[in-house]
């Protein structure tokens, strides 16, 4: 039991970080390293178990992740073709197809190239593969503490349900991926006063963008007057134009009405936890939820998520990728001139 020593400590310190603060993206990361040291500590085990769970402890451990990777490879692209075919070229759009090819143009690199009597070849193959493996680690932990922090619900009464705006079509209009998060702050609103609670304030946030007629937070408030929530429970945020912004300003609003508020912050699911960090940062009291989003549009929306977290911790992220690089160039200079 002492090769799961790291992994109990990892999830010790897992558990005290996400108590203090589920809005940190340190917890992905000490959940990740806490599956790591699992899988490596049931390594350990393998020669000591009976035959046939040692045979299930080493695909689980090996050929379950690598045929994984072919199977995402193979979905990404799938999804990223209708992504095309649904919503556009856009740069945003090819996201979960550029990830689908990347992933499978690495698989066949590394099973033709290596191998071939070059270590040249091999050393820069071997630091392309550590580049991706620290990509994919990351990734892997933004997915799975997103899935985690996804399966938050309330708990007790709000004072409100700020809901982030993300643009309106034709100018005033409310499009599905919006309507779902006023959907979803209806519920709550409605839930909270059904059960006895005060009613909470639905808070619309959103400013006017480029083309747009209206703000977003006066078409995002009309959607909900339409649909039975009552005038005075509803309250505009219309200054904001970033993610970043629609916290911040909710937060003087929130203040300024009641110092001692608590809310919570609706977005789509895709966005939640990232979010739930922004709203960290600009000191919002309160977590972020989300709402359904179609199927289709989740991994590139998931994977646009994971750059911007990525660019958001550049400093650390890409340092330690400068240092993946700098010692594939010692390894590959080593094995030029030995």
């Amino acid at each position: 039991m002492i090769a799961f020593v790291p992994a109990a400590l990892f999830f010790l310190l897992f558990c005290a970080s996400a108590r203090a603060d589920r809005r940190r993206f340190q917890n992905a990361v000490l959940l990740g390293l806490t599956l790591i040291c699992a899988s490596v500590g049931v390594l350990f085990l393998l020669p000591g178990l009976p035959s046939p769970l040692d045979t299930i402890a080493m695909l689980l451990v090996f050929l379950v992740p690598s045929l994984g990777t072919l199977a995402l490879g193979v979905f990404l692209i799938g999804n990223g073709l209708t992504m095309v075919r649904k919503e556009g070229s856009s740069p945003a759009n090819l996201l979960s197809l550029a990830a689908g090819v990347g992933i499978l143009a690495l698989i066949a690199l590394v099973v033709t190239v290596t191998d071939r009597g070059s270590h040249l070849v091999d050393s820069l193959v071997a630091g392309l593969v550590l580049l991706a493996g620290y990509v994919a680690f990351l990734f892997v932990c933004f997915l799975a503490y997103a899935y985690l922090y996804g399966r938050i619900t309330v708990r007790g009464n709000v004072d409100y349900v700020v809901v982030l705006g993300s643009g309106l079509t034709g100018g005033e209009h409310v499009p599905p991926l919006l309507a779902s998060r006023l959907e979803k702050g209806r519920r709550i609103h409605a839930a909270q006063l059904a059960r006895g609670g005060p009613a909470p304030l639905l808070l619309a946030s959103g400013g006017q963008g480029p083309g747009e007629r209206v703000a977003e937070a006066r078409a995002m408030a009309d959607w909900l007057i339409a649909r039975g929530v009552a005038r005075e429970h509803v309250r505009l945020e219309d200054r904001s134009r970033t993610t970043d912004e629609n916290l911040r300003f909710s937060r003087e609003l929130m203040r300024e009405e009641k110092p001692g508020y608590r809310c919570v912050v609706v977005t789509n699911n895709f966005h939640a936890f990232r979010a739930a960090m922004t709203a960290r940062r600009a000191g919002v009291n309160g977590q972020v939820l989300g709402s359904p989003t179609a199927a289709y549009f989740w991994p590139s929306a998931t994977i646009r998520e994971f750059v911007a977290v990525f660019w958001e911790h550049r400093v650390v992220n890409l340092s330690i990728c400068a240092a993946i690089a700098a010692l594939t160039a010692v390894v590959a200079v080593v094995a030029v001139t030995t």
